[in-house]
């Protein structure tokens, strides 16, 4: 017998399939440097702020879906490599994403990378990457394995390394520096992440 699905039964099925189920439901974010590390500083653009303020924009975005979300830092303070991967380490079902931005001594360098250090990163790294450009409109700078990275190898589960623009560019500074600019960073990330389930 056929039955006719009722429109409250599809929106528990679209809303159970965008949802983050399976292994790895749990998201680490992991906002880069912070307090007496101030990541890279461009004419008065600090590293860590920028990476703070995407990460609270991805934690909202994670929360929106129901996904539980975890973060390293929440304010200016400094973390050490080794304690935020153990923040990952705590949990067993969850990927770890560290955000950043990017600096070069070269200035006309532009764009968005992603590392990963295991093939348990790649395929997140991948989806994040592609989201990323697509929506940011820069120059792909492809995903890299982040060996020498200590969050990134540390870590137990998939872990990623995102890196969304590069401050040392002056038109890429002004856009990185934009809350317009932050949101679509952000939400390319939750778009990579749940493409990448």
């Amino acid at each position: 017998m056929l039955i006719k699905p009722t429109l409250s039964f599809l929106l528990i099925l679209l809303t159970t399939l965008e949802g983050f189920s399976g292994p790895n439901t749990r998201v680490v974010i992991d906002p880069g440097h912070g307090g007496k590390d101030e990541g890279a500083v461009w004419y008065g653009v600090r590293e860590s702020d920028l990476n703070l303020k995407v990460a609270k924009k991805v934690e909202a975005l994670l929360i929106a879906k129901n996904i539980p979300v975890t973060m390293t830092r929440r304010s200016d303070v400094f973390v050490t490599l080794t304690k935020r991967a153990a923040v990952a380490n705590k949990y067993t079902d969850v990927i770890f994403v560290s955000i950043h931005f990017n600096a070069h001594r070269l200035t006309s360098v532009r764009g968005v990378e992603t590392f990963y250090a295991s093939d348990k990163g790649k395929p997140i790294a991948i989806s994040i990457q592609r989201k990323l450009v697509s929506l940011l409109k820069t120059r792909n700078r492809y995903i890299k394995r982040g060996i020498n990275y200590a969050v990134l190898n540390k870590t137990k589960c998939p872990a990623v390394l995102v890196e969304c623009g590069f401050i040392s560019n002056p038109t890429e500074r002004s856009k990185c520096n934009s809350s317009g600019y932050q949101t679509l960073a952000a939400k390319g990330i939750v778009s990579g992440i749940l493409q990448a389930r």
